[in-house]
């Protein structure tokens, strides 16, 4: 079993496959079930920004969105545990025959929402999977902590209304959020992200601030998984002690748990 630096154990693989299956049977065993904590706020947003901003059919970003779960639960009306059943092993067993059966879902399954899903993404594998099966409308395969998005990226990116990310934030930094925002062309896009609370959110909502956004925190915690094994509870747990960040009746007794943090622009 190997770790990160964060002390959570290393699920990259999962997100590499060709199709989803490895990722949902990895995850239900250890109960991820953030996406589906997290629908009711992000449709909460969508709808907001639809009536105040007057957009028919908004256009998300979903920062690390492997194969297209939060497109499916919001475009689809889907739930984490339709997901997992689908992908549990027992029906078609080659991509073909999934893709397949996921492209006949999105065809015939009325879509609960107006929206227009674009996928931000390290994964070629997830993100091919997720636009081929229709649950992502337009994908951008780029890493932005580490470079600017080039000009076909921006083109892509830009016309965002609202971005949204469910665990990625902590691994992805201000860096890929400030280069979101500028290649918007001076729009501000509304903004939620689920961050573990092992991650300090302080520098993200700086920088935000500085493009002219407010941040507030929602009062409520949301349980991400379990802890894959006594292992990786004791690492994260001594990484939280050493960030200052106090675990006890939440990660210590065994879940990871996320906090919602919500930023608009600030209006003069």
């Amino acid at each position: 079993m190997r770790f990160d630096a964060s002390g959570k154990v290393s699920l990259d693989h999962i997100y590499t496959a060709p199709d989803p299956r490895t990722y949902f049977q990895v995850l239900r065993p250890l109960g991820y079930c953030v996406p589906q904590l997290a629908k009711p706020y992000f449709a909460k947003m969508i709808k907001e920004y639809r009536e105040t901003e007057r957009v028919a059919v908004p256009q998300v970003l979903d920062i690390g969105c492997s194969y297209g779960i939060n497109a499916a639960l919001l475009k689809y009306d889907a739930t984490m545990d339709e997901l997992y059943a689908r992908y549990d092993g027992s029906g078609p067993d080659t991509r073909a025959g999934l893709l397949a059966r996921d492209q006949d879902f999105s065809r015939s399954r009325s879509p609960a929402h107006s929206l227009r899903f674009t996928g931000l993404d390290a994964s070629t594998s997830a993100l091919a999977y997720a636009r081929e099966a229709g649950f992502l409308d337009d994908t951008v395969h780029a890493d932005l902590e580490a470079d600017d998005p080039t000009p076909a990226q921006r083109e892509r990116l830009a016309g965002t209304d609202l971005v949204i990310s469910t665990g990625c934030v902590g691994y992805v930094t201000e860096r890929t959020l400030t280069r979101v925002v500028e290649a918007q062309d001076g729009r501000l896009p509304w903004m939620a992200h689920f961050v573990l609370r092992m991650f300090p959110f302080g520098a993200v909502e700086d920088a935000l601030a500085d493009l002219g956004y407010r941040t507030t925190r929602v009062d409520e915690v949301f349980k991400q998984r379990r802890f894959a094994g006594p292992q990786e509870r004791t690492r994260v747990l001594d990484s939280m002690a050493e960030a200052g960040v106090d675990a006890s009746g939440l990660e210590e007794d065994g879940w990871l748990y996320a906090q919602l943090y919500l930023s608009r622009p600030q209006h003069p």
